[in-house]
């Protein structure tokens, strides 16, 4: 078989490249403007492309590069790329489902934690006054809560979902979720030197429950309009929400009326509707922690993104 040349063109962790390159694999992680991208896959021969979220793989392009072979997508969701007719055109299409479940599980609890406790306009206010209100600040803050005892709604109790459910569980929270395509969840807690390790079934129940029950909810779906005016004037009076999901998945003007009418206490948002220019009513709001869409932006994820993309691309040009 002769080299075959793969872009990585939002990168790929260095394990998963030796992996490639020990296997006989051309690989190029220099990244290739969009619209450059055509004529640099034509023009130097690449059968293969790997992106993450920022590339899109449209008709236009898989149509202009008959020589392209395989997409690989580094993490979970594949929006940016049109699957089926890729598929439909004799692409392989694959992604990496499970290797980020982790890290965006954490990632909503460091939200969570921050909301609980102000940590994120704690951090705000400090360095500006913490020397000259210090008093002030600490009044300010002093009625935190915590997310032992409370209830955490799931929305979409999938792999990401139920890596979620499992720090929750852990945290002695009350789980409960709603996820149209599963019936139930079992879920496995992972306690260090604890064998067997015992498993928790969570039974899925309707969205409206979801709503009315949770005092914190976040959302893991791959994408829609899931959360908007309706949804929200269903939730308890100081609900705080979580979306690391998709952006767009929580209607943003409807979250930010019902954080300015205090029905939301805070908010988390690690995904936006319009990245990667998010709406300033977001990134300015008092009642919301910010993140620049990193769910996955671990060291671990990105090496076990980067090792099982390797191994799919490697199986499916050796096979």
């Amino acid at each position: 078989m002769s080299k075959i040349k793969l872009l990585a063109n939002d990168g790929i962790d260095e394990t998963g490249k030796a992996l490639l390159e020990a296997q006989g694999f051309e690989v190029v992680t220099q990244k290739v403007a969009q619209d450059d991208l055509i004529n640099a896959i034509n023009e130097i021969g690449y059968q293969a492309l790997t992106v993450r979220s920022a590339t899109k793989v449209r008709k236009e392009l898989i149509d202009a590069c008959p020589g392209l072979k395989l997409i690989g997508r580094g993490g979970v969701g594949m929006d940016n790329i049109d699957v089926d007719y890729a598929r439909a055109k004799g692409i392989a299409v694959y992604n990496t489902p499970a290797a980020s479940s982790n890290s965006v599980a954490e990632l909503v609890f460091a939200h969570l934690y921050a909301m609980c406790r102000f940590i994120y306009d704690s951090n705000r206010q400090m360095p500006v006054s913490g020397n000259t209100n210090f008093e002030e600040l600490k009044k300010k803050y002093a009625k935190g809560v915590e997310l032992k005892g409370k209830t955490l709604g799931i929305i979409g109790i999938g792999r990401i979902g139920q890596a979620v459910a499992q720090i929750a569980l852990g945290s002695g929270m009350k789980v409960v979720s709603h996820d149209p395509f599963i019936k139930k969840a079992d879920i496995t807690l992972d306690i260090h030197g604890i064998h067997p390790k015992p498993v928790l079934s969570i039974e899925t129940v309707s969205l409206d429950e979801v709503l009315k029950q949770s005092d914190f909810i976040t959302v893991h779906v791959p994408g829609g309009k899931l959360i908007g005016e309706a949804e929200i004037a269903k939730m308890k009076k100081g609900v705080c929400l979580v979306n690391a999901s998709r952006g767009g998945v929580i209607d943003e003007a409807a979250l930010v009326a019902g954080l300015n009418s205090k029905h939301i206490a805070h908010a988390a948002l690690d995904v936006f509707a319009n990245e990667p220019k998010p709406d300033e009513s977001l990134l300015k709001h008092p009642n919301i922690s910010l993140t620049p869409h990193i769910g996955a932006a671990t060291n671990e994820a990105q090496e076990r993104i980067g090792v099982e993309l390797a191994e799919l691309i490697i199986h499916h040009f050796k096979k």
